[in-house]
């Protein structure tokens, strides 16, 4: 329902136009738009109701996304699991992300889950690579890889970042193989194709600009792989999935095993490691790129092989909420 909702504020009344939904008993409501204090003011304002079309659209999908995921929190809240150090009540929401994620996504017919995984892949390549600095924005990703058209002005690698990370998801998502130095290797190969030629682990070292961490020195690198995937082996049956995806993302991009795109091939890993065992996969927007880096720079506090809470905490939250935020807007 959009209708004039009136505010009163001691002697003065305010105006907005408001659209609400209905979900049992509960009523929710979000404001669209300011119409002004006077009935002048208000004609004026409704006389321009047409260009409040996208806020309506958007206003109802906020609100039935919000409904949506407080549905499925219940649900979890019956369940009583047992609480994770890390998540903390981010769990409920991340556990209702699952089961909605398997028990309506994976039912659907496969041309609308199809949609949905194509859409999120575009909102993927644009947030990971503009992460990195590429500048291709988002409806000239869109149109790239849903009609072919490339963008104007735009570099021949920017081109082939977008266009290999669509290739790259579509290799995980339908991947069965186990986490591997030779199944990274090839994630990695599939992002840089056209860009890079230098794919497997790099024998040279490398500094990470802005960073508080020395990557792992060149002839050491294979090494601390092995120790990392060790690692992922020890742990993936104790730390709750996303916790394990977040911290491996992390303890990836401090060993930084290529030259170039560990970045992005994280990303991919951390997706991977989620896809598998059966939770969404995740958006790291690029407007939360500060956030993102600030909490792995503090988890750097961490030898390879630690897993200290109070320097993690705050990265595996962000991701949460990523993963929160971006499944209820692409998924449902």
């Amino acid at each position: 329902m959009v209708y004039v909702y009136r505010k009163k504020a001691g002697e003065n009344t305010y105006y907005y136009l408001r659209a609400s939904e209905r979900k049992g008993a509960k009523v929710v409501a979000k404001d669209i738009a300011y119409l002004g204090s006077s009935l002048d003011e208000i004609k004026k304002s409704l006389g321009n109701l047409p260009n409040y079309a996208k806020q309506i659209r958007k206003a109802y999908k906020t609100i039935h996304n919000f409904l949506e995921s407080n549905r499925y929190v219940e649900k979890i809240k019956e369940l009583k699991l047992k609480k994770d150090q890390f998540l903390g009540e981010k769990l409920l929401e991340i556990e209702a992300c699952k089961l909605h994620y398997t028990t309506e996504f994976k039912k659907q017919q496969s041309l609308t889950q199809e949609e949905i995984i194509k859409n999120f892949i575009i909102e993927f390549a644009y947030n990971t690579t503009a992460i990195e600095g590429n500048t291709i924005k988002l409806a000239e990703a869109r149109n790239l890889l849903e009609d072919g058209l490339t963008p104007k002005n735009k570099s021949l690698r920017e081109i082939y970042d977008i266009q290999n990370t669509e290739k790259a998801f579509r290799f995980i998502i339908d991947s069965k193989e186990e986490l591997t130095h030779e199944f990274i290797i090839k994630i990695h190969e599939k992002l840089m194709e056209n860009i890079d030629a230098r794919t497997n682990y790099r024998t040279a070292d490398v500094r990470v600009i802005k960073a508080n961490f020395k990557a792992t020195p060149a002839p050491y690198v294979k090494t601390d792989m092995d120790l990392l995937l060790k690692w992922h082996h020890q742990h993936k049956d104790i730390l709750h999935p996303l916790v394990l995806a977040s911290v491996f993302h992390h303890k990836f991009e401090k060993v930084h095993p290529f030259m170039d795109g560990n970045g992005r091939t994280g990303r991919m890993i951390m997706n991977y490691l989620l896809i598998k065992a059966e939770y969404p996969p995740i958006v790291i927007r690029t407007k939360f790129r500060n956030d993102y880096l600030s909490g792995l720079r503090l988890a750097d506090k961490n030898e390879l092989t630690q897993l200290k809470k109070e320097n993690y905490e705050k990265l595996i939250i962000f991701i949460a909420d990523q993963m929160i935020q971006s499944y209820w807007n692409i998924f449902l």
